[in-house]
C-alpha cells in the first residue's frame, strides 16, 4: 500500500505534467464534450487537473493498494474498475475521454465522447481515484507510448518527427530487415490485434521505419517521415474513420496522399498503439517503484 501523494507525485514528476502547461487536446475537447451534455466537470474534476487536464483527475482514499492500468475510459472499463477495486484504488489511463476512433471494416466512430456521470459518481462514491496523462507521456522517450511501441519492435531509434517545443512524439528508427507482410504480422501479434489498417506500398525489404503512437494520420508528418528514409510508418490510425466532415475530409486528404507514398502506412488501431505502454513499461516502473498491486484493463474490442 502506498500513499496516494507519493503515486501523484511520482507520476507528475516521471511525465514532467506541469512543464507542458494545458495539454493542447484536451483542453479543447473536455469542455466541449461535457458542456454538450452539461456536466459540471469544473466542480466535478480535481482543481489541478482543471487547469492542466493531466494528472490526478479524481481523488479517493488517501491510500493506494491497487493501481489499474487502462487507455480510454470506455464503459467496460470503467464498470470493470468499479465493480472489482478497493476504495483507494487508482486507474491510470492515457485519455480523460473516451475517442471513438471508427472501424477500419466496420463502423465509423463519433470522436470525443464524454463518461457517463453515473459512472463519474459511481467512482467518487466507491473513494475510487483516476489520473490521466495524455501528451507528456507521448513526449516521453524512456516510458512512453510512441517508446514503448519501439521497445516491442526492437528498434534503434535514430531520428525524430512530428516535433514541437515540448519534444517529438514520432521516432524514426531501425529495425531487422522484415517485409510488409511480416511485419503486419507482427504487429498483430504485438498489439493482439485481427488485423490491421493498411495502405501504400508492399516492400520485401524494410530496415527503417517511422513510430508514433495513437493518431498518425496526418499527411504533412508522413511526408516529414518519408523525406527520412522511412520504409513503413507505423501508427494508431492511418486515416480518420470520425463520422463527421472533419473525418471525412482528413480521410480524402490520406486518400490522395496513398496514390503518391512509398511507404508501407500501418496502423494498429489508436488504443491498442497507446495501451501497449501500459502493459510493459508502466506495468514495470509500477512494480520497481511503488508497493501496489498493478492490474490490467485492456480493451476487449480495440478498433472501436
Amino acid at each position: 500500500m502506498e500513499p496516494l501523494g507519493k503515486v501523484v507525485s511520482d507520476l507528475n514528476e516521471l511525465f514532467a505534467v506541469e512543464k507542458l502547461g494545458k495539454d493542447p487536446t484536451f483542453s479543447r475537447f473536455i469542455p466541449q464534450a461535457y458542456e454538450q451534455v452539461g456536466f459540471a466537470w469544473r466542480e466535478f474534476f480535481e482543481e489541478k487537473f482543471c487547469g492542466l487536464f493531466n494528472g490526478l483527475m479524481i481523488k479517493g482514499n488517501d491510500h493506494v493498494s491497487s493501481v489499474f492500468l487502462a487507455v480510454f475510459p470506455t464503459e467496460q472499463v470503467l464498470c470493470q474498475f468499479i465493480e472489482t477495486g478497493q476504495p483507494g484504488d487508482l486507474l491510470f489511463m492515457h485519455h480523460p475521454l473516451h475517442m471513438e476512433c471508427g472501424d477500419p471494416r466496420g463502423q465509423w466512430g463519433r470522436g470525443f465522447v464524454p463518461i457517463d456521470p453515473k459512472l463519474l459518481h459511481a467512482i467518487k462514491e466507491r473513494r475510487l481515484s483516476v489520473y490521466t496523462c495524455h501528451l507528456p507521456m507521448d513526449y516521453n522517450e524512456r516510458i512512453g507510448t510512441t517508446a514503448a511501441m519501439c521497445e516491442a519492435l526492437g528498434a534503434k531509434r535514430i531520428g525524430d518527427f512530428y516535433s514541437d517545443e515540448h519534444g517529438s512524439v514520432g521516432a524514426i528508427c531501425e529495425i531487422p530487415e522484415t517485409s510488409t507482410d511480416q511485419l503486419c504480422d507482427r504487429l498483430k501479434e504485438i498489439f493482439q490485434i485481427p488485423y490491421v489498417d493498411f495502405e501504400g506500398k508492399h516492400h520485401d525489404r524494410i530496415r527503417t521505419v517511422a513510430v508514433v503512437a495513437g493518431c498518425g494520420d496526418v499527411v504533412d508528418r508522413m511526408k516529414e517521415a518519408e523525406s527520412k528514409g522511412a520504409q513503413a510508418y507505423i501508427t494508431g490510425e492511418i486515416h480518420c474513420h470520425i463520422d463527421n466532415d472533419y473525418g471525412r475530409t482528413r480521410f480524402e486528404m490520406m486518400m490522395e496522399y496513398v496514390r503518391t507514398t512509398s511507404m508501407s502506412l500501418i496502423g494498429v488501431s489508436h488504443a491498442a498503439s497507446e495501451y501497449l505502454v501500459k502493459k510493459t513499461q508502466m506495468k514495470n516502473w509500477f512494480n520497481e517503484h511503488h508497493d501496489v498491486q498493478v492490474k490490467l484493463i485492456p480493451q476487449h474490442k480495440w478498433w472501436l
